[in-house]
């Protein structure tokens, strides 16, 4: 790659990114106007970036374990409970920001995987093809 295909790549990203991502004016204005909406944006953003933050934890234990001779055992077993801990508080703040009930969470996720597997076991088919809405 050359210096002048990367200057090029970089002003086709600034291109594409969307004014609230670049200027700090319109961050706020969006930020005002969904907060306007009713949306808990500080809550939403804490969870959003908390449970990304944390799933990069947990997969760094599987990493060092399965490709660098982390031994599989209680130690490193309870820090893989430690990490979902901190998931599960992000996740409660998810559903305080979004004003659901965690329960609602796991019922809907019931649904989705019941209308997807309608039989009850896995198939590679239905996990690949979806239908429209099931993401």
């Amino acid at each position: 790659m050359t210096e002048k295909f990367l200057n090029k790549y970089a002003e086709f990203v600034d291109a594409v990114t969307s004014n609230p991502s670049k200027n700090k004016e319109a961050f706020i204005a969006r930020i005002n106007e969904l907060y306007d909406q009713g949306c808990d944006v500080s809550r939403l953003l804490t969870a959003t970036i908390g449970m990304s933050a944390e799933a990069g934890e947990f997969t760094e234990i599987t990493k060092k374990i399965i490709f660098q001779g982390k031994p599989y055992n209680d130690e490193n077993k309870f820090c893989f409970l430690r990490e979902l801990g901190d998931q599960v508080w992000y996740f409660a703040n998810a559903c305080i920001a979004l004003g659901i009930n965690p329960y609602e969470v796991f019922e809907e996720n019931i649904r989705k995987l019941e209308s997807r597997y309608p039989d009850g076991k896995f198939s590679i088919e239905r996990s690949e093809v979806r239908k429209d809405g099931d993401i």
